[in-house]
């Protein structure tokens, strides 16, 4: 495989009773990326954590800190991640409203920016942003949970995504986001996945699994 396979926990899955142990464990595991799911309870039914845990995790790890926000609206929390520590931030097109405007301001805080696509959301909503942003999410299950089925449907949407990019000649990383595990992983990088968000897949096992964990979803 030419295309090298980042993967990226996501804590969501830790031990939150001992988080900061467990970020440094992924990192000695061979993680690529941290990921970081922010849930608002509004945009997502489910609560999870703001920037001050974001910004104590940031000792226990040199890794890019890849920020998922599911807030509405997500610009007034923007800054606050970036002064956090996130590297990463990633969000939703429906949450903005105005997508282009949430993209610039994350630039402007000197950090990548991300567009996350819900399994309903089309492809073309990232169609004016190719020249602007950094990364491209597809959620292959619905935003909110953690340990849900891959939805089969998404593999297009990667594949067409992956052809976008690729047609654009620009450094975008597309990740996926959803029910990755030792069966759904390969397929996902089939069909153009640069990163995989792995939560279940990667904390299964306890502290001493995480390194196995990582290297079969990558495939090595």
């Amino acid at each position: 495989m030419s295309r090298p396979v980042k993967i990226a926990p996501s804590i969501l899955s830790a031990d939150f009773a001992r988080l900061g142990d467990e970020v440094r464990a992924i990192t000695e595991a061979g993680a690529d990326y941290v990921h970081v799911d922010v849930m608002d309870g509004h945009f997502v039914p489910n609560l999870t954590i703001g920037p001050l845990v974001v910004k104590a995790l940031r000792a226990y790890s040199d890794l890019p800190f890849d920020v998922h926000l599911m807030i509405q609206p997500v610009d007034p929390f923007v800054e606050a991640f970036a002064e956090a520590g996130a590297d990463i931030i990633s969000f939703h097109p429906e949450a903005g409203p105005h997508p282009h405007r949430t993209v610039q301001l994350i630039k402007s805080l000197g950090k990548k920016a991300g567009l996350v696509l819900n399994p309903a959301t089309p492809v073309e909503a990232v169609e004016y942003l190719l020249g602007d942003i950094d990364l491209i999410l597809v959620m292959s299950v619905n935003p909110g949970f953690g340990g849900q089925g891959f939805i089969s449907s998404q593999l297009d949407k990667i594949a067409r995504l992956r052809r976008m990019i690729d047609d654009s000649g620009r450094e975008i990383e597309l990740e996926v986001d959803g029910g990755i595990n030792t069966r759904t992983a390969p397929q996902a990088i089939a069909a153009g996945a640069d990163v995989l968000v792995a939560g279940t897949a990667t904390f299964a096992g306890g502290p001493t699994a995480y390194g196995a964990n990582i290297r079969t979803l990558r495939g090595d």
